[in-house]
């Protein structure tokens, strides 16, 4: 009986730990896109455009404009046109119309914690 279900037990571990989300990050590599944020405690909508190269952010009535630079295809750097700050950001998860990333700073500043943040970009074109 012990036997028995131990044996269940670790195939079932083994079944749930081959579990990988579904990554085609390929999909998302370029298009428009939209995502939440919140600012002051007031949740938003933005809008990106990204291609090879750039990608165009218009959120609060404002547009901003970084470089691209892949990593592989699940990770990239987007790099601010005017001041240089860098945001890395990796897929982790993708559905038909959507993928879900984390984003941190892509320069570590010791006297400062790293804070790792997830969010969802919907594809709009």
């Amino acid at each position: 009986m012990i036997k028995k279900i131990f044996t269940s037990l670790i195939t079932c571990l083994l079944f749930y730990s081959c579990y990988e989300p579904e990554r085609n990050c390929q999909d998302y590599k370029t298009g428009t896109f939209k995502f939440n944020y919140e600012l002051d405690g007031v949740e938003k909508e933005g809008k990106f455009t990204r291609n090879d190269n750039y990608s165009i952010d218009y959120y609060e009535n404002k547009v901003d404009s970084a470089t691209v630079r892949w990593y592989n295809d699940c990770e990239f750097v987007l790099q601010d046109i005017n001041s240089k700050t860098a945001i890395q950001y990796k897929i982790i998860s993708t559905t038909d119309s959507t993928y879900t990333f984390q984003y941190k700073s892509a320069v570590k500043d010791p006297n400062k914690e790293l804070t790792v943040k997830t969010g969802t970009a919907f594809k709009i074109d």
